[in-house]
């Protein structure tokens, strides 16, 4: 794997690994966030590490995806997660705070579902 991509992926890991312990300290807002994060850096190590080249500065996951060919059946996953980049942090994005817009049922999602999506990714890398 290139030196580039595989920083994206240690990063991948990490966050979701913090995304794991915010759920634990029920900071839902932060698990939404840090998953999108988690997804959309293991998305942009596949996409370098498939296609020899930079996404940019891309934060939609579903240009991502699409990209690296992810299977159909994340693709509704990635659609829901996308708007987390800026909802979970702005309170004007969404007109209302980040922290009220999650509870433990949607961070548990984000958390299962970013986690298979980098199960799949990783099997990609390898």
């Amino acid at each position: 794997m290139r030196k580039e991509a595989e920083r994206w992926w240690q990063q991948a890991l990490k966050d979701l690994q913090s995304a794991e312990k915010n759920l634990k300290i029920e900071e839902y807002y932060l698990v939404a966030f840090l998953c999108q994060q988690a997804v959309e850096k293991g998305l942009k190590a596949l996409y370098i590490d498939r296609l020899k080249e930079s996404p940019g500065p891309t934060h939609s996951l579903l240009f991502l995806g699409k990209r690296v060919e992810i299977p159909g059946e994340f693709l509704t996953f990635l659609r829901k997660m996308t708007p987390d980049f800026v909802l979970a942090r702005y309170p004007d994005a969404a007109d209302g705070l980040p922290y009220e817009l999650y509870d433990k049922d949607i961070a548990g999602e984000r958390l299962e579902s970013a986690k298979k999506v980098l199960e799949w990714i990783q099997g990609q890398l390898l």
